[in-house]
Order: C-alpha cells, then structure tokens, then sequence
C-alpha cells in the first residue's frame, strides 16, 4: 500500500522546485503532453541513439582525460598506459573510439531519414540547420580526437587535413600555421586539439543538440507520411494523429536502445579496431614525422569527403585555381550545400512516399554515391578509381543542384489527410 506522508512530501518537494523552476512544465512539453505522430518507424529510432551515444563519448571522454597525458611526450605513453594498466581502462578507451564510428553511423542514419521523408522542410527549416551544424562540430570534434593517441596516422592525417587549409590562396599558409600553433605539427598542436575536443567542442554541440530538440518540439516531429498532425484535433485540443512521446515512445525506445547496445557491445568486445577502420593499424606505433605511412587516409566516416577531394584532379588556369584548392571548395562544398537543401526542394509534398520517380531516383542514386566515394576514400586511388570518384562527384552535387527542376516538374501523388501507418 503507498504511503500517503511519502507521496504528499514528494507533491511538496515539486511545487517547492517548480515554484523556483519549471520542471513539472519542461517534462510536460517535452514528454508527457508532447505529442508525437502514431507511425513513427525504423527511421525514428537515430535521433535517440544519437542522444545515447553522445552521453557515452562524454563520460567515456571524461574517464580518458583523467589519465591522459596531451603532449608530444607523453601522449602515446599515456594511451598504452590507459590500454594496459589503468583498471578497465582498455574497456573505456574502446567504448570511446568505437562510439565515435557508431555517432557517425546513426548520425548518417538520421541524415537519411531526414532526406527519405522531408523533415528539413518548411516549417522545420530552422531543425534542419542546427542538425547540420551538429553535424559540422562533430566533424571537428572526431578530427582533433584523432590527433590525440599520437600515432603515425593521427599525426600524418592531422598533417593532410591542416595543409588543406594552405591552399587558399593569399591567407593559407599563414591559416594552416595558425591552426597548427607551430610550424609544424608538434605537442603545441596536440595540446590545443585537446583542449577543443575535450571543452569548447563539447560545450557547443551540448548547446546546439539542447537548441535542436527545443525547435524540433516547437514546430512538431514530421512523421513518414509528412503530414502536419496539428491541423487534425479533437474537442480537447489533442492531435487526431498523435500520441504522448511518454510512455508510448519512450517504451519503444527502449527495445531500440537494447538492440543497438546488444551490437555496440558485441563489436566493442570482439571487433574493437573494426578491421582496421575504427582504429587503424599504423596508429599503434608512435608518431614519427621521418616515417610517412603507405597509405593515408582518413577515419572511415571523413572517406566521402575524402575521395572528392582527390576526385579532382584540374587546374582552372584562367581563374588562376590549382587543383589542390578546388578540391578543398568540393569537399567544403560538399557540406556547405546540405544547410541549403529546406530552400532547394520546391516539391508540394515532403515524403518519399508521395513524390515523384525522378526524387526517388535521384536520391538513390545519391546514396550510391556517397556510399561508393566512401569506399574510394578509404583506399588507394589508381586512374579507374579516380575516374569513378569523378562520376561519383558529379552525381552527389547534382543531387542538390538538380533539386529544384526535378522536384518541381515531377508528378507527385495525392498526400492523405490523415497518417497512414
């Protein structure tokens, strides 16, 4: 039987801190009384492990700092003493490094999901743009971690990624010296890498992932039919269409949840290096900027920009551009055109389901692409190779550029009133 003196203490206890601060309200809009559309599927499942994963590189990150050492010196030492003598420390450095590829792979995941059905448009522009600007950071965030077990591809891969930056004309070798801090990649470089990764990085995607759940809750979660549920309500206000995210999918989540860390544990316990592509071989040893490994290429999850940046391969003489830089504005071009992409869709219709063949090709002709140039990066290039890469190139930006013809002289089908399932 409950105890009525433990359940009215637990009432004082919340009036006294929602008199103070609004928690009783917070949970309300953002879980109890927010409702979500019943046909949630598969596709909605990233968003939440997303959420999971970037808890697990933070506390796992938090671990790591505690006995990591970010000099030239000591670095290196620092890893393989974590690995070998710090208490399950080998296990933490795992769940950290293997995290970083699963972020990459749900955060794709939710990428794609947000193309197959819409969700980057009107009136969820703004949710759009704070997702990819998350994207960016953790771009940044996953380069300067790289750099920090100062091995042989942490330092020749941070050494290729910087001298990028040299190749903008007028301003680029003094960028990349600016960025690097030395002359060189040294322990100056190390130490300042560390302190982005580990505080300013973490600071701002913490912020910008709070930024995106409150506009994602504002305008409402778009479902695979791409149906507004708010124009369908009942006598009390409440969505036709719609059911409480809590306990509904907060349950659902779970099973979710319990599936992807039954595999995140199985890969962390028994594929920790991921054949070489979560953790490459060449990063055992410690970096040595006499040696330059055979092959240098990027973490799997930088390979698609990788590859079009090696995909181009001429000069524009009379624009006085080496290929070196035009390869650095396809690969920055490459991102820069997602933020665009709500204003590039003119379709009347925002899901998959209801447009055209000519967006249902393009767009699987787009994740072909990216997937193949993802393959190329991460390999060496021959004359085939870059060649397909050049296609491959073209076919991804023409996936943008192309949006606003063929998504608005295709056919779409009729969109139903109400959600479908």
């Amino acid at each position: 039987m409950a105890n009525p003196n433990k359940a009215m203490a637990e009432k004082g206890i919340m009036r006294w801190v929602d008199e103070r601060f609004p928690a009783t309200q917070m949970v309300q809009d953002h879980l109890t009384k927010y409702y979500a559309p019943k046909n949630f599927n598969f596709f909605y499942l990233f968003g939440v492990l997303a959420l999971l994963v970037l808890i697990n590189q933070i506390l796992t990150g938090v671990w790591l700092t505690m006995s990591y050492n970010p000099s030239g010196e000591g670095a290196f030492a620092s890893v393989e003493y974590i690995m070998r003598d710090v208490e399950y420390g080998w296990l933490i450095r795992y769940l950290h490094s293997t995290g970083a590829s699963a972020f990459f792979v749900v955060i794709y995941m939710h990428m794609f999901r947000a193309l197959l059905y819409g969700s980057y448009k009107a009136p969820r522009e703004l949710v759009w743009i704070f997702g990819m600007t998350i994207y960016l950071l953790l771009m940044a965030e996953a380069f300067m971690g790289y750099l920090l077990p100062w091995g042989q591809m942490s330092y020749w891969g941070a050494q290729v990624i910087i001298s990028l930056f040299a190749t903008i004309p007028f301003i680029g070798p003094d960028l990349a010296q600016w960025i690097r801090g030395d002359f060189l990649i040294s322990g100056i470089t190390l130490n300042r890498f560390f302190a982005l990764h580990v505080v300013a990085l973490p600071i701002v995607i913490l912020a910008l992932v709070v930024l995106h759940i409150i506009a994602l809750h504002e305008v409402g979660s778009n479902n695979p039919d791409g149906i507004n549920i708010k124009d369908k309500k009942d006598e009390a206000g409440k969505p036709l269409d719609g059911i409480p995210f809590h306990p509904y999918y907060t349950v659902k989540d779970l099973v979710g949840i319990a599936i992807f860390l039954f595999v995140f544990a199985v890969v962390v316990f028994y594929f920790p290096e991921g054949g070489g592509y979560f953790l490459e071989r060449p990063n055992f040893e410690p970096a040595n900027p006499m040696v330059t490994p055979d092959h240098i290429a990027p973490v799997w999850y930088f390979t698609p920009f990788y590859a079009i940046l090696r995909a181009i391969t001429f000069d524009i003489p009379f624009l006085g551009l080496k290929a070196e830089f035009l390869g650095v504005l396809f690969m920055g071009g490459a991102i820069a055109v997602l933020f665009v992409l709500p204003w590039l869709d003119r379709s009347p219709v925002r899901s998959m389901r209801y447009k055209g063949w000519m967006s249902k090709t393009m767009l699987a002709i787009f994740a072909l692409s990216f997937v193949v140039l993802g393959v190329l990066g991460a390999i060496p290039g021959t004359p085939i190779r870059t060649a397909v890469a050049q296609l491959c190139t073209v076919l991804y930006f023409a996936f943008f550029l192309l949006m606003p013809f063929y998504s608005k002289l295709e056919k779409t089908k009729p969109v139903p009133e109400r959600v479908t399932g």
